[in-house]
């Protein structure tokens, strides 16, 4: 899990122990102190500003601060009482022009003037077109701090992509027209450089894997897996691909990286199965086929979410009982196996799509809440469709049945249920990949990296 770390600035003119006609302080200072530590519980890294601000100088000093810190994801304004609003756009303005994220933060209550304060600010914010959000809320309640919170660690994954490099093995995959991307697109919106390689490249870098380190890598498979399977050749080539892909990625300073998979490198080296689904165990974000909209998708997953991530085939729909099967092809975090029984090995089994054969994993994904969700593109803008799930495990008895339904039962599983209306998750899903997450906060967070990016979600 990622740790946000916020400047805090507390506004309002009326400070430095001001008392209103009833003799009591405009600002309360408990409230203050009471909300930061309700955001560090929240694993929010506080930078606190001594100066309560009032005036255009004290603003400027205060964000003069925050800009200097590359480290701080953004800023709470956090409202102590009411304000001239003019004091501090300004200064709001330029940090936000210079990257910076903002939320606005209310706590509740007539005593002090805070919702004047807050309201006054969002307005003012709103009338000059400053992206930010605005929270009313009590830090006693653990809704309204998620609600700044899934903001902070939105604004955190802002400025994790800037400068960050996607790298590229191969091209197009399988014709996907559904997931390409425009580099220059990427840099301006993200700032993630996309740069790319061949597959001979890997195929070169397998081949130089020794036995020592293939057999180093057992230890871990023993505890990742039911049973070792047997190291004969496919075995071989499958790790090797997998400890080159992790050398590579070291050596070219990739953040996270596409594979092309098939046609090419699974029909004359060995299929991608294991390597990704290691590499998604690893934490590193991944896809197959070149599929970029995937690849992005995972990479805010597997930043926000305190399990590993899965992308699959949306291979069966149910949508009277909104339940949808997920079955990838052979990728999945071996850690995600559920009650049923622990990830296992199999192979590729489809010669049309990597002749080569390879290692692949089996299991059926362990139970949870969470998120479906993927970034696609619609006439080349960015959209992200959400919804809220449960992942389910089918029972004993019928589990056998319910993966032999796709006619490749050996492939990882992922039975779920979306809790959305299904007619329009279909309508505006954009391809047929479903990356699935696992936690609540998702959802929240995931909607807020869009809002500060200016990408459209569809939440059906």
């Amino acid at each position: 899990m990622i740790t946000p770390k916020m400047g805090f600035i507390v506004y309002g003119v009326h400070k430095d122990g001001l008392q209103d006609p009833m003799g009591t302080p405009f600002i309360d200072e408990k409230i203050i102190d009471k909300s930061k530590e309700a955001l560090s519980g929240s694993g929010i890294e506080i930078v606190g500003h001594q100066v309560i601000v009032a005036d255009k100088q004290e603003a400027r000093q205060a964000f003069a601060r925050m800009k200097a810190d590359d480290s701080i994801d953004g800023v709470i304004l956090f409202t102590g009482t009411w304000v001239w609003a003019g004091n501090l756009i300004g200064a709001v303005r330029d940090y936000v022009n210079s990257g910076g994220n903002i939320i606005i933060w209310t706590h509740p209550g007539s005593q002090g003037w805070r919702p004047v304060g807050g309201l006054v600010m969002s307005g003012a914010l709103k009338e000059v077109g400053i992206k930010h959000k605005f929270v009313y809320g009590a830090a006693d309640s653990k809704d309204d701090i998620q609600a700044v919170a899934s903001y902070c660690r939105a604004a955190h994954m802002k400025n994790y992509l800037n400068m960050t490099t996607a790298g590229v093995f191969g091209g197009r995959g399988m014709g996907q027209t559904c997931g390409v991307a425009d580099p220059s697109q990427w840099m301006r919106v993200f700032g993630i450089d996309i740069d790319s390689r061949d597959t001979t490249q890997l195929i070169e870098r397998a081949g130089r894997i020794g036995q020592d380190k293939i057999k180093g890598l057992l230890p871990r498979l023993r505890e990742l897996f039911f049973e070792l399977p047997h190291m004969d050749d496919v075995f071989k080539r499958s790790v090797s691909l997998y400890l080159a892909l992790k050398e590579i990625l070291k050596e070219e300073g990739f953040d996270f990286y596409t594979i092309q998979s098939f046609p090419g490198l699974a029909d004359d080296y060995s299929a991608t199965c294991f390597a990704q689904s290691m590499m998604l165990e690893d934490g590193v974000p991944t896809s197959t086929l070149s599929d970029f909209n995937t690849l992005l998708t995972v990479i805010l997953l597997t930043r926000l979410s305190k399990e590993r991530v899965y992308y699959g085939d949306l291979q069966n729909i149910d949508k009277k009982n909104k339940e949808i099967k997920i079955i990838g092809d052979g990728a999945v975090p071996p850690s995600l196996a559920g009650n049923l029984g622990r990830a296992r090995f199999a192979q590729h089994g489809i010669p049309t799509e990597g002749g080569a054969g390879g290692l692949s994993v089996s299991l059926v994904c362990k139970p949870g809440e969470g998120v479906l969700a993927r970034m696609g593109r619609n006439n080349g803008d960015f959209e992200m469709v959400i919804t809220r799930c449960t992942v389910f495990e089918p029972s004993p008895e019928e589990i056998q049945t319910r993966k032999e339904e796709s006619g490749i039962p050996f492939w990882p599983h992922a039975f779920v249920k979306a809790h959305c209306d299904m007619d329009v998750l279909l309508e505006n899903w954009k391809n047929e990949y479903a990356c699935l997450g696992y936690g609540s906060n998702l959802y929240d967070e995931l909607i807020d990296f869009c809002r500060i990016m200016g990408i459209k979600t569809i939440l059906p």
